[in-house]
């Protein structure tokens, strides 16, 4: 059988053996023969192509030269031996360097001999040189045709003859074994009208190509592959769900939701608010558990959206639950709602770490009688102790800081589980949010309530300090507030970047008693004086907030006009976006300014442009993503469970969409995959199934 072969341990494949088995397993975790067929090379050479040494400083890969060595020559430089080949062809010479194993290499380099070099030619002071290429004698070269495979590999494996040219090798000799018995993993129907090369075709091509076209086939085939049955198992598992988890029927909106709506609505509900509240109404009538995800920008709406939904829940005799991640967030939501709530008869309760022991009974018994209609709070919400008396619709924001235990904690608190709302204003690429929540349906704010202005964003360095702080002044005069963000709160012994402490003292110097205040906020505070300084600022008793990241959620002072962000060339793209997002929440106009040092790398600028050219928080996600990979942005715990071999999700996403489009197609024509076309497919997944934890197998 094919698959017993292929779990076959590495050191039996001929040219293995035990001791470089050991390190295929350490250094690249390569343990069978599967393992290895599917270790995918990053790029390919063409080494039947030559280039001459003239061109090697144009050139950005490494080159194919032929020639030959006319002086070898050793160099001592400290405790190291350097050796060096001059290697002369008709364009001009170039020097060869070996600052390792020189005393194997030179007795190799036979002068007026026609040899093959092949390296990447490096700038070394005012010369290009070559360190460490391949070298071997001319007439000792087999002719390569077509492309050759380019793996990651590392020293211990280079030293032990598995380098990129070594994996090359056994991986070849396994191709060879399985020449005619690899099997289709496709439907032949969709890989016809998909114009996809063959399973076996394409694991031959990827390894051992042919030719650039037949290269890239083979690897638009094996992306499509993996991500088929990514959004396949992630819609079964969906539709598994469905089957098995019911849900509360919310059979109308109820009259808390009329009552507000016609009555207490702050502002008029954006077209995008409407469409989702008409996504959710939909998922109450259906009688299946409600898990949607809501993505919307920085002041967007999603709060109001979310209270709406838990009075759709209250008119049907249901309560409702926000979950926030931070204490911060959760007073500022509580304080929020009940600002919205004042003129009705709804209950509503804070519960976080902080509450004391005699309200903590209180909070509990009124949710047990049904006297507590919302409860907001942060992780507090899951404790044991926390019983309702029919919750009906969790919210939970900032849902990528809870893990999917804890979420799943909020579902027990009902006989059948409540709905679910996650929210996020990380705004996510599509492909991301098909790919990471393929489980849940996605709703999207993609509008911002009227009357709210662009904020205006630049970028300054340090030399524009003191225009900065004149610019502050003058916001400060027409009675605006300011925000002042930095990276650190201790100095960096090997970065030098300006703290906290020192820029408070710098603002201080500049913003003296009695004209100015300023507050400080940071981790490290007690979170008693954290709230004493917040609660300055959102008063308006200081002008000024000095702050860590703490601020990037959870307050809430429409009249902040002003963001300034230091050293912002070490926050990613995401985080500057959210921190830009705290101003911007009234009806004047409002700024961010970016400050950094001279010296950028090529993504920093790029971070930096991005922002200063645009407020579209899906825009700079995209950027985000090309910029960082999915891992990053996602946690790396999300990023783990997809164990990609071969799909880039930053940029991949147009087969991220065929795959998905593909896998909806097929389950919504056969949901349980019974038709005897996808009985592939059916085999497939099962065994993917069968290899996760939490999986059983398809009913």
């Amino acid at each position: 059988m094919l698959n017993e072969f292929l779990q076959t341990p590495i050191e039996f494949l001929k040219g293995v053996g035990p001791q470089r088995a050991l390190l295929l397993k350490k250094e690249a975790g390569i343990y069978t023969f599967d393992d290895l067929l599917n270790y995918f090379p990053f790029r390919y050479v063409d080494r039947s192509q030559y280039h001459s040494i003239s061109e090697l400083p144009t050139l950005d890969g490494p080159a194919q030269l032929k020639g030959m060595i006319i002086h070898v020559s050793e160099r001592q430089v400290g405790k190291q031996t350097r050796l060096i080949a001059k290697f002369q062809d008709r364009t001009g010479i170039i020097e060869l360097v070996w600052f390792q194993g020189g005393k194997w290499i030179k007795p190799l380099l036979k002068l007026n001999t026609e040899f093959q070099v092949y390296g990447k030619a490096k700038l070394f002071g005012s010369s290009f040189n070559i360190p460490h290429p391949e070298i071997i004698e001319f007439e000792k070269v087999k002719s390569e045709k077509g492309l050759q495979a380019v793996y990651s590999s590392t020293e211990k494996l280079s030293m032990n003859g598995l380098s990129s040219k070594g994996i090359c090798k056994i991986t070849a000799q396994l191709i060879d074994h399985l020449k005619g018995k690899i099997d289709e993993t496709l439907p032949y129907s969709m890989v016809n009208e998909l114009r996809l090369i063959s399973r076996e075709a394409a694991l031959t091509q990827i390894h051992c190509p042919t030719d650039e076209i037949r290269a890239m086939s083979a690897r638009i085939r094996l992306k499509f592959e993996e991500l088929f049955f990514l959004q396949l198992e992630m819609l079964m598992r969906k539709q598994i769900s469905i089957r098995k988890t019911g849900g509360h029927v919310f059979p109308e909106v109820g009259s808390a939701f009329t009552d507000f709506y016609e009555n207490h609505l702050p502002f008029n509900l954006t077209g995008a608010q409407k469409r989702v509240l008409k996504e959710i109404r939909k998922d109450f009538m259906t009688g299946h558990h409600m898990n949607r995800l809501l993505q919307g920008d920085v002041g967007s709406g999603k709060t109001l959206v979310a209270l709406l939904t838990m009075l759709m829940g209250i008119g049907n005799g249901f309560q409702g639950a926000l979950m926030a991640p931070t204490e911060i967030l959760a007073t500022q939501h509580f304080v929020t709602l009940a600002e919205m709530l004042k003129e009705m008869d709804i209950k509503l309760e804070l519960l976080t770490g902080s509450v004391g022991k005699k309200d903590r009974k209180r909070i509990h018994e009124g949710l047990e009688s049904g006297e507590v209609h919302i409860l907001v709070g942060t992780h507090a919400l899951l404790e044991d102790v926390v019983k309702f008396k029919n919750l009906g619709i969790v919210v939970i924001d900032e849902q990528h800081r809870f893990g999917v235990a804890q979420r799943a904690r909020m579902w027990k608190k009902n006989t059948i589980p409540p709905h679910v709302l996650v929210m996020t204003a990380t705004p996510i690429p599509r492909t991301l949010a098909m790919t990471f929540y393929g489980d849940l349906d996605v709703s999207v704010i993609d509008e911002l309530p009227p009357g709210r202005k662009a904020i205006t964003t630049s970028h300054k360095f340090e030399a524009n300090r003191l225009a900065v702080f004149g610019f502050m002044k003058s916001e400060i005069a027409k009675g605006r507030q300011i925000y002042v963000v930095y990276p650190l709160i201790k100095e960096s012994e090997t970065l030098d970047y300006n703290n906290l402490m020192d820029g408070y003292e710098a603002i201080s110097r500049y913003f003296p008693l009695p004209d100015y205040r300023v507050s400080i906020v940071h981790g490290q505070m007690k979170a008693a004086d954290k709230e004493f300084e917040m609660q300055r600022f959102v008063k308006g008793e200081t002008q000024i907030m000095v702050a860590t990241t703490v601020i990037e959620v959870g307050v809430n002072v429409p009249n902040a006009s002003v963001m300034i962000i230091e050293s912002s060339e070490r926050f990613g793209l995401s985080q500057l976006h959210q921190l830009r997002g705290r101003v911007g929440r009234g009806a004047e106009q409002s700024y961010c300014v970016l400050m950094t040092g001279i010296k950028l790398s090529k993504e920093s600028k790029k971070r930096l442009e991005t922002m200063v050219r645009t407020n579209d928080g899906f825009e700079i996600a995209e950027v985000d993503l090309e910029l960082r990979g999915p891992g990053d942005i996602m946690g790396t715990q999300q990023s783990g469970e997809l164990d990609l071999k071969i799909a880039d999700l930053a940029k991949d996403g147009q087969i991220v969409v065929l795959a998905r489009d593909n896998a909806r197609k097929i389950l919504g024509e056969d949901p349980l995959l019974e038709n005897p076309n996808h009985s592939i497919i059916r085999e497939k997944l099962r065994k993917i199934m069968m290899s996760k934890p939490n999986w059983g197998s398809i009913s």
